[in-house]
């Protein structure tokens, strides 16, 4: 084994690290474990099983026409242990893969217990082993004391203990004829687009806004949210020019051409460098999911708009990683890797597509001697390139269409033109492996 390494540390055994270990022990390396569960427990789980899913049974859906499924297909092609295990303890949901989370937890509990090369160790990490190479896969329940930390020892500011995120659409279900690029008093670019609404649609908006559906907040979860990330609908419940006067703002936003003035504008950034997709600015929200698409779409610019990304907010304890990570979420200059959404990866699938990311990093370096370069078209390397590039104010994010570079042909039916990213990525996937996995296996 190169560099005489043998064994890997790893702090957290939900879905990321469990995971990692299972794809690092079966390539021979010895593996410890630390889960601090059923020792210490978080506020939302309810065993010491390692992989326990703690807010849904779903990991979505199955279809190549969805971020999800194309996800899921692409760790499926390398092995991934908890896509397999969930297949053997799916029950029916249609063309989603749902589990029985009990059976799903249980039996990749017992496949790590039982592998020849993982030691389960089960107490409180509190301090930065000097093991390495690490993965840290501690989730968005880090414990406060490994928190602290991580904040003195690893990073140089503070976690964020909260996750407030806004819907992201994709570009091409924007009605242009209804918007405009602009930026506010013309400052800078015009990086802006910005999405008017006259006083009728606004009220209407409005109170569609009040009377919406929301997610209520667990006891744990409301501690984490801030006045800076208030979720629209509550800003709305001050008084409707909490709007006018916060994200809806109109004031410097004239249209350009015509010069008209406008009662509200919503407006729009960029995602992604290639302009694929768009996150509603200001917009975090706590509103279930159906009544998002609803009320946003009574915004005449959004009227057709496809969600890539639906608003949210919760606690989360996430590090900044595009500050800290490099490549397949391995820390600048220091053997130490970052697994599941303490980078910032939102979602089961999302998580142990990195978990199994760090893995496959460290076996390429140290059994193959080359660097993993998943190829650029595929879920995996997007889902990585979004932790690692992220230039805006950064915020958690699922793995969506909207990541991937355009297809070169022109297609405007959305579901064949998805169906059509899954298929360029998978056989990018499927070449890159076999050249660069395969092929190098046998020949050792």
């Amino acid at each position: 084994m190169r560099n005489n390494v043998k064994t890997i540390t790893i702090i957290g055994g939900g879905l990321a690290g469990t995971e990692a270990a299972y794809q690092l022990a079966e390539h021979g390396f010895n593996v410890k474990l630390y889960e601090m569960r059923p020792d210490k427990m978080t506020p939302a789980h309810s065993t010491g099983f390692l992989g326990e899913l703690v807010c849904s049974n779903s990991l979505k859906s199955e279809s190549l026409s969805t971020g999800s499924g194309l996800l899921k297909a692409e760790l499926d092609k390398l092995g991934s242990i908890i896509i397999k295990t969930a297949q053997e303890t799916r029950v029916p949901a249609g063309n989603s893969l749902a589990v029985d989370r009990q059976a799903l937890a249980r039996q990749l509990t017992e496949i790590i217990k039982q592998h020849e090369n993982i030691e389960i160790i089960n107490e409180e990490i509190k301090d930065i082993p000097a093991d390495r190479p690490l993965i840290i896969a501690t989730g968005p329940l880090t414990s406060d004391s490994f928190a602290q930390t991580l904040m003195k020892e690893l990073v140089s500011e503070e976690l964020f203990f909260y996750d407030a995120i806004a819907p992201v659409i994709s570009a091409d279900s924007i009605d242009y004829n209804h918007c405009f690029f602009k930026s506010r008093y013309d400052k800078g670019e015009a990086d802006y687009l910005n999405c008017p609404l006259d006083k009728k649609t606004f009220e209407l908006f409005y109170n569609e806004l009040l009377d919406a559906e929301k997610v209520p907040l667990k006891d744990f979860e409301e501690a984490s949210v801030f006045e800076a990330c208030m979720p629209l609908e509550e800003m709305a419940e001050r008084g409707e020019k909490t709007l006018t006067f916060g994200p809806l703002k109109p004031v410097g936003l004239d249209h350009p051409d015509t010069g008209d003035k406008y009662y509200a504008v919503l407006q729009l950034r960029k995602e992604n460098k290639k302009g694929t997709a768009y996150n509603l600015v200001g917009c975090q929200t706590k509103m279930k999911i159906p009544e998002q698409k609803r009320v946003f779409r009574i915004i005449p610019a959004l009227r057709n708009a496809e969600f890539l990304r639906y608003g949210s907010i919760h606690r989360n304890t996430y590090i900044n990683s595009p500050l800290y990570l490099a490549n397949n979420y391995r820390m600048k200059e220091q053997d130490i890797y970052f697994a599941g959404q303490i980078t910032g990866v939102e979602g089961y699938i999302e998580s142990i597509a990195s978990g199994l990311t760090a893995a496959y990093d460290l076996i390429f370096r140290l059994l193959l001697d080359k660097q993993l370069n998943f190829p650029e078209t595929t879920a995996l390397s997007a889902l990585q390139r979004y932790v690692q590039e992220y230039k805006n104010k950064y915020t958690p994010s699922n793995f969506h269409f909207g990541l991937l570079p355009r297809l070169e042909e022109k297609i405007k039916k959305k579901k064949l033109k998805k169906e059509k990213l899954s298929e360029r990525s998978l056989k990018d996937l499927q070449r890159y492996w076999v050249d660069n996995y395969e092929n190098r296996q046998s020949s050792r």
